[in-house]
């Protein structure tokens, strides 16, 4: 199954607005960070429900916000929750963004970046479209050190890349960017049972889920256009 087909069924089951509300545990933190400017513009590469754009339109005042996603439904959907006319919309793929050189302040990817065909090259074409000095902020769930994650490429058809920490920053700088930061953003908002609920449907030791949400949690690899 393709990444259009197997997220249009995500977008027509709803599960677009479960994304972003899970995502938002950590995304709000790393939007937060963003060096974006007023009237600066922004894209959202997997964009998905859009709250994203949402966010750096309310907060840093984002001039033009474009999401980006492979699935048509999914922008179908982004488009119906905002009716700001600063906020659109793009059906595209990863490996050839419609964009010009140098047309992106600041790009931004949540729980997408895995699902490019050849990750090398996306960075590359994002290299491309960012201006010198601009940014790329890429957040990730899926990555060689959450072995919590590992499993999840067995409930998906969408092939996904699974790069470690360093895999990740030897990628940035090869595709021309500046790797100025890379942490562990951790999800303080789920919910952990204390000790004696344990095992759950889920996890077998609380251990195991502290390790997930508070220490592990979304890893976020900066890097600024050379």
């Amino acid at each position: 199954m393709s990444v259009r087909e197997e997220f249009d069924t995500w977008a027509a089951d709803g599960r677009d607005k479960g994304m972003e509300e899970r995502h938002w545990h950590t995304a709000k933190h790393v939007l937060a960070r963003m060096p974006v400017e007023a009237g600066e513009t922004v894209l959202d590469l997997g964009t998905g429900s859009g709250y994203a754009l949402r966010a750096l339109r309310d907060t840093k005042n984002a001039g033009r916000a474009y999401g980006l996603d492979g699935s048509p439904e999914m922008a179908r959907n982004a488009r119906e929750y905002t009716d700001d006319p600063n906020v659109g919309f793009v059906v595209g793929d990863f490996d050839e963004l419609p964009f010009a050189d140098d047309s992106v302040d600041h790009a931004f990817s949540m729980e997408a970046f895995y699902y490019a065909a050849d990750p090398e090259h996306t960075l590359e074409e994002l290299a491309r479209v960012v201006r010198p000095g601009g940014t790329f902020y890429c957040a990730v769930n899926y990555y060689e050190e959450n072995v919590h994650s590992h499993e999840w490429q067995e409930n998906i058809s969408v092939e996904m890349t699974r790069w470690n920490r360093s895999e990740y920053r030897d990628a940035f700088r090869n595709a021309g960017f500046y790797v100025a930061e890379q942490d562990n953003v951790p999800d303080l908002d789920i919910e952990i049972p204390p000790a004696a609920e344990f095992p759950t449907d889920s996890w077998q030791t609380r251990e195991a889920m502290v390790e997930r949400y508070r220490t592990l949690g979304t890893l976020l690899t900066v890097g600024v256009v050379r």
